[in-house]
């Protein structure tokens, strides 16, 4: 493989991550669970408006651990956060929507913090928000809130399923329009990605409790035998080689030459200069992991406009 090739596969996205970025296997590329969008350095974002009030206020909700069982183990609780903003709220007396953000595998504040469709519109139509976290995730942490006793074991991680999460939302959402006296104000629940899958099936699954939902790239049909397990990456694709038929090539005949490189005498050397990787860099599936996230995440974040929503970008990534 000639370095002119590995240098042309590099400019191809070195627009997500910058040219003097360098990785770490063991940091990047050590399992672990549950995994989540969010990187610690996100959630330094002020929690504010462009007018400097707060966009919200953090609450907690004593949640129980297993809504469907009737073990010992299933009565345990833990504090369960969610964030509330009452700015353009028209009240109980007025019947006044409750718009609830079902949180996705995050820091729930990130997620209020870039889900600025519900700010838009709440002061039309006076609603009350609300951002209810996931269990397991941010500050949502069962067992005492010790993350090393949650994730432990297969038996504590039984209790993170999609399932109980809906149970959650719905148990919350609930105690909350009673507290609030707000019985009759009408619910609607949003959510992207994963988050959008889970306001979907909210819907269908809680339909007494919300009268409908905003489902923003949920891929609700994702499942095996249902859809195709290469239409996520076609997509991918199809975004690349619309904008350029030539990075398209020099992408899809990448992975060949990067594994034959790797096998050569002093190839990954090769590579991790080229692509100015750590030392402990290992092998090539390292590299190749690291690139279908940044293609992934560019063509995630093709927006018209610059954005720093995952990383700083320009307007239309892909085709930069």
């Amino acid at each position: 493989m000639k370095t002119i090739e590995i240098g042309t596969l590099f400019l191809c996205f070195s627009i997500f991550f910058s040219s003097s970025f360098t990785i770490s296997y063991a940091k990047l590329f050590t399992p672990r669970f549950p995994s989540s969008i969010i990187k610690a350095e996100q959630l330094s974002v002020s929690a504010k408006s462009n007018n400097g009030n707060k966009l919200y206020r953090a609450k907690y909700f004593t949640q129980i651990l297993d809504h469907f069982n009737f073990n010992p183990a299933s009565y345990q609780t833990f504090q369960h956060r969610y964030l509330i903003n009452d700015s353009y709220w028209g009240g109980p007396e007025k019947n006044s929507p409750i718009f609830v953000y079902t949180g996705n595998e995050g820091d729930i504040e990130w997620f209020a913090q870039n889900t600025g469709f519900m700010f838009d519109i709440a002061p039309s139509f006076k609603a009350l928000l609300v951002f209810i976290e996931h269990r397991f995730y941010g500050k949502s942490i069962p067992f005492g809130g010790n993350k090393d006793i949650a994730y432990s074991n297969a038996t504590t991680l039984g209790y993170l399923t999609s399932t109980q999460a809906l149970a959650d939302y719905a148990t919350l959402i609930l105690d909350l329009k009673k507290n609030l006296t707000a019985v009759d104000s009408p619910v609607v629940v949003f959510g992207g990605s994963y988050g959008g899958m889970l306001a979907a099936w909210f819907r269908l699954k809680y339909p007494h409790v919300a009268i409908g939902a905003l489902a923003s790239s949920a891929p609700i049909l994702n499942f095996e035998n249902i859809t195709s397990p290469y239409s996520f990456n076609n997509i991918i694709t199809r975004d690349f080689r619309s904008e350029s038929e030539n990075c398209y090539k020099v992408i899809k005949g990448s992975w060949d030459q990067i594994e034959d490189t790797a096998s050569q005498p002093g190839g990954l050397d090769l590579l991790r200069k080229s692509f100015k990787i750590c030392k402990n860099y290992i092998d090539a599936d390292a590299l190749e992991g690291w690139l279908r996230t940044a293609f992934a995440y560019t063509a995630m974040t093709d927006y018209p406009i610059p954005t720093n929503f995952l990383n700083p970008l320009p307007a239309y990534p892909v085709k930069q």
